[in-house]
């Protein structure tokens, strides 16, 4: 209820200055009511102001009520409790806000002053699988995109792939062994997993493989052409893998996002001269560090270092995230760095922003954000592994989601065959996993359970998609199309229809909300609000009965109901089916 708040602090200027309350003491107090109940849409807590007017918080609020009543008649009644100003929008007032949104397509979603911002998100390793592990930072990071780009944003998204280091020797080596034409064929390579661990196995156990390894990381790191050409046949691959569990999750990236780690080698030597020409650099052992000092001490009291290059003149993950600071600054021109990183990564990232802070990589108009995440979990709150302990393939995961969505649909609605009930099985499956995800604040860990993800009541992909659907029935037999409906005024005359109207006039705000700190979850929890509170209004409001006044005024209800639901999880990175 942004737009109630914004309406009426200027009304209520002139009565609460008359009380003898100083402009700029009162204001940031008109808030939108945290309270449900259809108590207040707005609220004003005068505890605050307590000490200033030498009154009890209580009659301040009953005092502040009674002045500014009249100045928002017609806007809002006005009552107080319990040392709170409550403001209650009118039913005229949220009926012309709704039919404002009847004819934007944005749903009142407006855009900011634009930013060139770089999220770094996703992030697999050649050569390796993706699993479970990577869900989280591609579902998270792909929102994050959706919602910035929305906004008006120029989004650059970053997959800073695993692709440069000593493990290539051993691969490059492994895969000759293999035999280049068996594996760069069509069949490349089924198993990464199993690829990977028996290049490992051969370097652990056989000497003559792993010296020859050792010597083909050398010609990789000196550029050999033979070794550039090898190496590429590993990167291709992997990248069509990676397309693949990219297509089945349904998310933004493509070939033109991939900036591997090789991308940054040529920088690194750039990164070790500037920190040593504005003298942060120091000798330690032989390696070259940087001492950051403060808070950043080991548990005898020692300063904790930055590893810059190690005594045997290898980089670290420090310095080539310090390069990709300066290529994204420098060549891109970003004013703002997003990495979608796993918690475990924060002391990392903090002391690196510090160092590029320190060294003048960024300054004060950059803004570089941990966009931190927690872990996925089994209903034991372990791990999530598979039956054989493994790490769960992410492919396989996204496969079953399918497949169960399919049980479910043929369960609820038979009538479905063919293509489109594949469509809608992949559209509910794979929604039900990213939902799952993005619904559980980023911070924290989350359980992964089938069970709940796939339910169509709670908060779910598949209850928001069936309320979704259900729009497109009733419009289906209405015989009226939603693009008539434009004029339409809305009448608010049962409780019901008054809190989806104010569930859908919410609905911008929320998607602001999630953008602010980087939450999806929010938007979640909005959208779950919006369906139920449908849900409440379908069952009560007989939506094709009544006069056509009436009948209008709720199709258009419904119409913008479709389209928040439509919209919000459009933002998500979530379909939404017309029948399920």
């Amino acid at each position: 209820m942004r737009d109630l708040v914004s309406e009426a602090i200027p009304r209520m200027a002139s009565p609460i200055h008359s009380m003898g309350i100083e402009e700029g003491s009162w204001e940031e107090l008109v808030k939108p009511s945290t309270v449900g109940g259809g108590m207040a849409d707005v609220a004003m807590p005068c505890h605050s102001l307590a000490p200033i007017m030498k009154k009890s918080p209580s009659e301040i609020a009953d005092n502040i009520a009674s002045a500014v009543s009249d100045s928002l008649e017609g806007i809002a009644t006005v009552s107080s409790l319990n040392g709170f100003v409550n403001l209650l929008a009118t039913d005229t007032w949220l009926s012309s806000k709704v039919e404002a949104l009847i004819r934007d397509p944005r749903m009142g979603i407006s855009l900011e002053d634009s930013r060139t911002i770089a999220v770094d998100y996703s992030a697999p390793n050649v050569a390796k699988e993706m699993h479970v592990g990577h869900l989280r930072s591609t579902v998270i990071g792909d929102a994050i995109v959706r919602m910035l780009e929305f906004k008006g944003h120029r989004v650059i998204k970053e997959n800073h792939v695993g692709d440069w280091g000593t493990p290539f020797g051993m691969l490059i080596e492994h895969l000759l062994d293999l035999g280049e034409s068996e594996v760069a064929g069509e069949k490349g390579i089924s198993d990464f997993d199993q690829f990977y661990k028996q290049a490992r196995h051969k370097f652990d156990e056989d000497q003559d493989f792993a010296e020859r390894s050792r010597s083909r990381v050398v010609k990789l790191q000196s550029e050999d052409n033979e070794t550039l050409r090898l190496w590429q046949i590993l990167v291709d691959i992997s990248t069509r893998y990676f397309n693949e569990v990219y297509s089945m999750l349904g998310v933004l990236l493509t070939d033109d996002d991939l900036m591997g780690e090789s991308a940054y080698r040529h920088i690194l030597p750039n990164v070790v001269a500037r920190l040593s020409e504005c003298g942060m650099l120091e000798n330690s052992d032989g390696a070259e560090v940087v001492f950051l000092g403060g808070k950043w001490v080991n548990r005898e009291g020692d300063p904790f270092p930055v590893m810059i290059r190690k005594a045997d003149g290898g980089y670290n993950y420090s310095t080539s995230d310090l390069a990709c600071i300066i290529d994204r600054v420098e060549r891109l021109g970003c004013d703002d760095l997003l990495y979608v990183v796993g918690t475990p990564q924060k002391q990392h990232f903090e002391m690196v922003f510090e160092v590029a802070s320190n060294a003048g990589f960024i300054d004060q108009s950059n803004r570089a954000i941990h966009v931190n995440f927690g872990s996925v979990l089994d209903s034991d709150g372990q791990m999530l592994k598979s039956r054989k302990g493994q790490n769960v393939k992410l492919v396989d995961l996204l496969r079953e989601a399918i497949v169960r969505a399919d049980s479910s649909i043929s369960e609820k609605n038979p009538e479905l065959t063919g293509s489109e009930r594949e469509e809608v099985a992949k559209m509910i499956g794979i929604g039900a996993v990213k939902y799952s995800d993005l619904s559980s604040d980023r911070t924290k860990d989350y359980v992964f359970d089938w069970d709940r993800m796939l339910s169509f009541e709670g908060n779910t992909a598949p209850y928001l998609q069936y309320s979704h659907a259900r729009i497109c029935s009733i419009f289906s037999r209405s015989g009226v199309s939603r693009n008539s409906l434009t004029d339409s005024r809305i009448i608010l005359a049962t409780p019901e229809e008054r809190a989806l109207a104010r569930e859908l006039l919410g609905f911008s705000q929320a998607v602001d909300y999630s953008i602010e700190g980087l939450y999806p979850h929010r938007l979640c929890t909005h959208l779950h609000s919006v369906s139920s509170s449908f849900a409440s209004f379908y069952e009560v409001c007989h939506v094709l009965d009544g006069d056509d006044a009436v009948k209008s005024s709720r199709l258009a209800l419904c119409d913008m109901t479709a389209r928040s639901l439509s919209l919000g999880l459009g933002l998500l990175g979530i379909e939404t089916p017309e029948r399920m």
